[in-house]
């Protein structure tokens, strides 16, 4: 089971970097949560919230509002996928232009959950702060 929860998330990889929501909503169940750091500079730009819900939700997240923050040059350098039972950790370094014409460059963990071969919860862990300068010019 581990490979086969590793092989949907790279797939999934694949798919949320091309922002088609069509060949991004067969990776989430129905009821999928998305949770990253309250307060997180992405939320805060956009005016959303830190704790996704709903697979829509989702979605619209990965192939609208992501654009709108990384407007051009993301890259993601991936330095590790490691999967047991139903979790699958991945760690990666993002790099990107913001919207407000900053370099954009963060380290991240993701914990992916998966349940009946679909990502059941993301838990998304990053350096706020770092964010937030970026971002803002400003620590949170």
């Amino acid at each position: 089971m581990s490979q086969e929860n590793l092989d949907v998330v790279k797939n999934a990889w694949r798919a949320f970097a091309g922002h088609d929501a069509a060949e991004i909503e067969p990776f989430f169940a129905e009821d999928a949560e998305w949770l990253a750091p309250p307060g997180n500079a992405t939320a805060v730009a956009l005016g959303g919230p830190s704790h996704l819900v709903g697979r829509k939700v989702i979605v619209d997240f990965i192939a609208v509002d992501f654009l709108r923050m990384f407007v051009r040059d993301v890259a993601i350098d991936f330095h590790g996928m490691y999967a047991a039972g139903d979790r699958v950790i991945v760690e990666e370094t993002m790099t990107a232009t913001l919207a407000n014409g900053n370099a954009y460059a963060n380290d991240y963990c993701f914990v992916f959950e998966l349940r009946d071969g679909r990502i059941h919860r993301v838990r998304e862990y990053m350096d706020t702060a770092r964010a937030h300068r970026m971002v803002f010019g400003t620590p949170a």
